[in-house]
């Protein structure tokens, strides 16, 4: 497999169709088994985040956590940060946290990348999946003070001279915001091996350098900066949906006539050894955030897709993932 051909698969594989959604699968039970979990709310859970605040982990899991308070399938959920090695760092401290029923890590396919491009011995496979929660598409982002105004107006200064417009992304080599300008490139006519791509530890360590136009343009999710594109101080060039993104006055990638689809998505694991009974108690928790009026609300405030997935179905999701990334990251030499 030629390796922009195998990034795509890795694409598709990411933004999987979610005809599940919904199913709300508990643990490692068949659909439609009544979850042993017991009655009342969750207690004691933390959700770690293993990148900085404010980025798309940070607010994914701070959104979770508010839904599940207010819908009270959860109480006083407390979300921390642990970043470094992007999101490497966290999983190394999840795996060593066997059978601690009470700890869980917000994740998603810019941990899976790094755990192989930073040489990570703690492997998401290690872990205990509890549920996929979202996928969203990326954002082509610049400051407002950028000469960029439209997404014509980079590829035109891009392809020029590609070393010297520098990319900016809250993840890692492998992950979500360094796949897609490395197939925005290849959509485009640029090889993307000689994409300046600059890696930031989360959306929060980006968003300074869009801002400041330390960057050339950014490759993010557009839901960790809604805040700053409502307000004018992040202009977005395009989205890399199928559809426009709601809230987001910017045009698709393919009706820029780039054909490129790119979606991202969401996770929440456990460490390694929790028993069936407690993975349960979150995944009904889960489960029942999910199914909560506040869950949809959050989704259409954030611009996110429901992407709902549990139990063996996750699992396998996973497992698909992991290799995918692996594979690809050898084929390019940064594993």
């Amino acid at each position: 497999m030629r390796p922009m051909n195998a990034l795509r698969a890795i694409a598709v594989a990411a933004g999987l169709a979610v005809a599940a959604t919904g199913c709300g699968v508990t643990g490692g039970a068949d659909a439609g088994k009544t979850s042993s979990a017991p009655a009342g709310p969750l207690t004691g859970l933390r959700i770690m985040v293993p990148n900085t605040p404010g980025g798309g982990y940070d607010t994914t899991a701070r959104t979770a956590a508010k839904v599940m308070g207010d819908t009270k399938t959860a109480t006083n959920v407390e979300v921390f940060n642990l970043a470094g090695a992007g999101g490497t760092v966290g999983l190394a401290r999840l795996v060593n946290e066997k059978g601690n029923k009470d700890l869980a890590m917000l994740m998603g396919l810019g941990v899976v990348g790094a755990s192989y491009t930073n040489k990570s011995e703690a492997k998401l496979t290690a872990t205990t999946p509890l549920a996929r929660l979202i996928q969203e598409p990326g954002a082509i982002m610049v400051g407002k003070d950028s000469p960029y105004k439209t997404i014509d107006d980079l590829v035109k200064v891009w392809k020029e001279d590609p070393s010297k417009v520098s990319v900016g992304g809250g993840s890692s080599p492998g992950g979500p915001d360094h796949l897609l300008p490395m197939q925005l490139a290849k959509a485009v006519g640029i090889d993307p091996k000689k994409v300046n791509f600059v890696s930031f530890d989360g959306g929060g360590d980006l968003l300074p350098a869009i801002l400041g136009n330390k960057v050339g343009f950014a490759a993010s999710g557009a839901g960790e900066y809604l805040q700053q594109i409502k307000s004018g101080e992040v202009r977005v060039l395009a989205t890399s949906g199928e559809s426009r993104l709601e809230g987001v006055d910017a045009p698709t990638l393919k009706e820029s006539k780039i054909d490129l689809v790119f979606t991202n998505w969401r996770g929440i694991v456990a460490p390694p050894g929790v028993s069936d009974a407690d993975r349960d108690r979150i995944v009904d928790a889960l489960t029942k955030m999910h199914a909560s009026n506040e869950w949809k609300a959050a989704l259409k405030t954030r611009g996110w897709s429901d992407a709902f997935i549990t139990g063996n179905e996750f699992k396998t999701f996973l497992t698909d993932q992991d290799k995918r990334v692996a594979d690809v990251l050898k084929e390019l030499g940064l594993a």
